[in-house]
This record gives C-alpha cells, sequence and structure tokens, in this order.
C-alpha cells in the first residue's frame, strides 16, 4: 500500500507505482498514515461525488499546511492550523462549501486519529462559517423559458434528441444530473401501462418515478433512435463520437452535460446567469408547486428529500410575488 496512489479521475480510486501523488506530509508520516489515508477514500466514502470534493480538500489544506504554515510533519497540525486554513477559504468560497472542505478535513483526522496515526483531532475544534438559506441560489427557468430551450433543441439528430430528453429528464422528475447521467437503459422500464425511470441517488438510494408524456415521448424516442433498447446495461446517455458525429459507447459525465446546457441555452437566447445541470431541477420543483393542487410533501418525495426544508429551498414563487408587489410602489 505503500505505494499506491488515490486518484479521483471519475470519482474512481485506482493505484499507480508513484508514492509521489499521496500528500508529502502523508508519505512522511509513514506506511500506516499512508494505508490509513487511503482506506479512508477507498472504504468510508461510497459516493463518488463526495469522495472528490472531499479529496480535493484534504490535498488543498495539506499542500497548504506544508508549503504555507511550514508544517513538517502530520503531528504538528493544530486547530490554529486549520482555523487560518478555513479563514483563506472563506475569502474566495460561499459558507456552505467552506463548512463542507472542513467536515473533508474532520472525518479524515477522525479516520487517522481511531487508526493511531494522529493523537487528537487538529479540525473538531474548529467552527466553520455560518449561514443560513431560505432559498436556493441555483438559478432557474421560467416555464416559458424552459419550454423555449427545449424547442430550440433540434430532433432531426441523435445529439438532438439525446440532450431533449436528458434536460426533460431533469425537469419532469426533478432529477440530479449525477442520478440522470448514471442511468444505464434498463433504468428506463415499463410500469403498470406507464413508462418509469429509476434515479441512483445520493447514499446508494434507487428512486423511482413514472414518466409524464412528454418525457416519455423524449424517452422513446431518443432510445429507439439510438439503437439502444437491448443493450440494457449500457449508459443511457452517451458522449458523441467527434469523427462520426454518432453516440458511441461510453458514458456521458456531469461536466459534459454542463457543456451542453450552456450551449443550448446560448442557442436558445436565454442569457439566465450561471445556468448549469442543477437549474432544471429548481425548475421542475417550482413549475410543480405553481400548480394549485400541488402539495409540498408530494413535491419532497418526488425530489427524494429527506426535509421538506430542502425543497423549499428550490421554490422559487415568491420572487414572482415580490416582483407583483414592488410594483404596486406607484411613484
Amino acid at each position: 500500500m505503500a505505494n499506491e496512489l488515490v486518484s479521483a479521475k471519475s470519482g474512481v480510486l485506482t493505484a499507480s507505482g508513484d508514492a509521489r501523488g499521496l500528500p508529502s506530509l502523508i508519505v512522511r508520516a509513514g506506511g500506516g498514515a499512508e494505508r490509513r489515508y487511503l482506506e479512508f477514500f477507498a472504504a468510508q466514502i461510497r459516493n463518488r461525488n463526495t469522495r472528490e470534493a472531499y479529496l480535493r480538500a484534504v490535498r488543498d489544506f495539506l499542500d497548504w499546511a506544508e508549503t504555507e504554515a511550514r508544517i513538517e510533519d502530520l503531528l504538528d497540525i493544530e486547530p490554529l492550523h486549520v482555523a487560518a486554513w478555513v479563514e483563506i477559504k472563506t475569502q474566495t468560497y460561499e459558507a456552505q462549501s467552506v463548512k463542507q472542505q472542513l467536515a473533508a478535513l474532520r472525518h479524515l483526522f477522525d479516520w487517522l486519529v481511531t487508526g493511531h496515526v494522529l493523537h487528537t483531532n487538529p479540525a473538531s475544534f474548529v467552527r466553520g462559517p455560518k449561514f443560513s438559506y431560505t432559498k436556493g441560489k441555483t438559478p432557474i427557468l421560467t416555464p416559458t423559458e424552459a419550454r423555449k430551450l427545449i424547442r430550440s433543441i433540434p430532433t432531426d439528430t441523435l445529439v438532438g434528441l439525446r440532450d431533449r430528453a436528458l434536460i426533460g429528464l431533469m425537469i419532469y422528475t426533478f432529477a440530479r444530473v449525477s442520478a440522470a447521467v448514471t442511468m444505464n437503459v434498463k433504468d428506463v422500464y415499463r410500469k403498470q401501462e406507464s413508462l418509469w425511470v429509476r434515479l441512483h441517488e445520493k447514499g446508494g438510494k434507487h428512486h423511482e418515478m413514472p414518466c409524464q408524456h412528454n418525457l416519455k415521448e423524449w424517452l422513446q424516442e431518443y432510445i429507439e433512435a439510438a439503437g439502444i433498447a437491448e443493450d440494457l446495461n449500457g449508459p443511457l446517455f452517451r458522449t458523441v463520437d467527434r469523427k462520426t458525429k454518432q453516440l458511441g459507447a461510453n458514458r456521458l459525465d456531469r461536466q459534459r452535460a454542463w457543456a451542453m446546457v450552456k450551449r443550448r441555452a446560448k442557442k436558445a437566447g436565454i442569457d439566465t446567469p450561471g445556468i448549469c445541470n442543477h437549474t432544471f431541477r429548481g425548475t421542475g420543483i417550482t413549475a410543480y408547486l405553481e400548480n394549485p393542487e400541488a402539495k409540498l410533501e408530494h413535491a419532497q418525495q418526488m425530489a427524494a428529500h429527506s426535509d421538506p426544508k430542502t425543497t423549499r429551498l428550490y421554490d422559487r414563487r415568491s420572487d414572482q410575488v415580490s416582483l407583483d408587489e414592488v410594483e404596486r410602489i406607484g411613484i
């Protein structure tokens, strides 16, 4: 294990013969520290996105501790060092992001303490920045903008059918992009004479949703045109071969999906700042809640949220209410 390397590429831990891939402070702490470090990322964190985020935070702190704080031994890290790093992070990151990065340090150091690599956890004494949101910051589209975007996608190409199906999936099922792009063909199936989708959500949970009639049509057209109906274990959304302009066998990832979304939005003339994959989740939830017969608890269930407070962060109906009210100011 001493010469293995943790890599976050594609969220998969890989082995390498180059120990330089490990932070220097971990390497100098010896084989026990290296083993414990690798075990933390390989065995303790199952969610790929969380693993990538934690790995970035840990590497950033350990590199900073060595180069800026001049720490030469892992045992010399103190709460003061962690607090100083957190203070630096708050200057360029949102409070919620900094708290996540601090959580990465706490969990790793806890793991090193239980493995007798450290005596105490220097991050456990450090408080993260406070934050409180009543409304999420991810930009959303109005129903008119969402329809405009979808209708602007050409459906005479396989790529267009794929993009329409992916965007439609995120809108009509409130799916996170990570859940959408990890779907296989078999995750689109018939049940009770309807078309359903199976989403692979956080914590290894499977979330099943029936398809709205538009989404049903878009998924069926895409799968049929792509000729992947029999490839049940293959990825549902696939990358495009640059030479042939046809879909290949590789899975579309979040970054390529994001690039697609920005490209499609630009062509549709939608200039909403910060539009991203997550935009469609909030767009779908808000559009649903605008229906007089909609209920928050149903939106929570459809979005696979454990807490209704999380669902409320996606509800932007108050934006329109506020605009209507300020227009009453007769000056």
